[in-house]
Parts: C-alpha cells; structure tokens; sequence
C-alpha cells in the first residue's frame, strides 16, 4: 500500500447485509488486485445522512484503491444502543463472508457512527477479539454542542486497541482540551489528527472540499500502515 500519485483501480457493488429480520443498505468496495487476503474498514455515517456521505464514500474509494477492502452501510436512527447492534450485524457478516475474506478489520465512523463504532471496539476488547484490529474515529461528538461537562468518553476509556481520531480544531462537539485529557487516560495508542480551523463538519474556510478530503485518506491510511507494520513485527 503506497502514498504515491498512481491510484489503482477498485470495484464496488451493492450489498445487503442481514439484521435480524432487516437488513442494511451497504457497498463493498473491493480492492483492484490485492496482494493475499486483504485488511477490511468498516465505514458508517452520523445521526443524519447515510453511507453516501462525501467523506465515507471518499475514503472508501481511496482505501480500496490502496489495497483495503471497505464495507460502508447505511443504519438510520437516533438510538446509540440501535446502531451498535447494526454495526454488530456488518462486522459478523464480514467475519463469515467467505467470498470476501479478510485477515482482520479496522472499525470506523463519522460522528455518531464513531460512537457506534467505539461501542462495539469496547465489546471487541472486553472479548479479546483479535479480528478486530482498531478504530478510526472522524469527528467524535465528545459532548453536545455548548454541554462539555456531559462527556462522552465511557466507551473510549475502556478500549485496548490502537486508535485514530481525525476532528476540527473548532469542533463545537469536541473541545481540543477536554479531548486530549480524554485521551491522555486510554490505555492504547492514540493518535489524533486536528484539522486546523475546522468544524465538526471537518470543514473550514481556505480549504478546499478536496483539499480536505485529501488530508482524511491520506491519514487514515497512513495510520492504518503503521499499525498494521507494529503488529507484523
């Protein structure tokens, strides 16, 4: 997997992914020509919108493109409960999809879906799932806007495996202060990347959308190389 200019091609196709008596609107996004069984991200949306959302389906693409096999899907709702199940429901479905295997996999979301994500990650810990390798958190609510004093931070302070946080410095859900302290108490690595300037909607003004978009993939593969590096030895 490469930083560089050339962009291999990738595959997507449209999925459903069974929940219960349900099912969940998602697109596997498979890499062109992976060297042996790849590493899998699973990408999910805030409160509002779906899989669709430009920075989900940007870095999807980005990661197929460097080798990564993503799943992103689609879970409406408001309740955190709700959507962990969901998001329970896509990771067994890539456990045991036995046309797309992969060797493990890096839990993500936007926002609320970070929630969802940290929630599940905590379950993984508790249970020494060795499947499960991290989590990539883009704008983690830490608290609502103009409440800091009701954090957020139950699950993060529980997890074990290694994780990303990408926000704006100016993120009105996640003051800089209150998050580094909050980090600074997670028994894992932690990195966190600030989007100088930037609001929750990872946005900003001198900034173009793809020069911001440019910046999240970019990170997020890095990070993901890296710690895919540490853990071979």
């Amino acid at each position: 997997m490469s930083l560089g200019l050339s962009v291999p091609a990738h595959t997507d196709s449209r999925i459903r992914v069974p929940f219960g008596e349900k099912s969940l609107d998602a697109t596997l996004s498979l890499p062109g020509a992976p060297r042996g069984v790849p590493y899998g991200v699973i990408l999910t949306h805030g409160a509002g919108g779906d899989m669709n959302f430009p920075q989900l389906v940007a870095l999807a693409n980005y990661l197929a493109s460097h080798g990564l096999l993503c799943l992103r899907f689609t879970c409406k709702g408001l309740n955190l409960g709700y959507r962990t199940k969901a998001y329970g429901a896509v990771l067994a479905y890539l456990k045991s999809n036995e046309e797309h295997k992969v060797a493990g996999v890096f839990l993500a979301g936007r926002s609320m879906g970070s929630r969802a994500a940290a929630s599940l990650i905590r379950m993984a810990c508790e249970q020494d799932d060795g499947f499960v390798q991290g989590l990539i958190c883009l704008s983690y609510p830490l608290h609502p806007p103009k409440a800091r004093s009701k954090l957020r931070d139950e699950d993060l302070l529980q997890i074990t495996k290694p994780a990303l946080f990408i926000s704006g410095s100016m993120d009105e859900m996640c003051d800089r202060a209150l998050m580094m302290n909050v980090v600074s108490k997670i028994k894992a690595p932690v990195k966190i990347h600030w989007i100088e300037n930037a609001n929750h909607g990872l946005t900003t003004k001198g900034k173009t959308l793809d020069d911001m978009l440019a910046e999240i993939n970019e990170q997020t593969l890095l990070w993901i190389q890296q710690i895919l590096k540490l853990q071979k030895g």
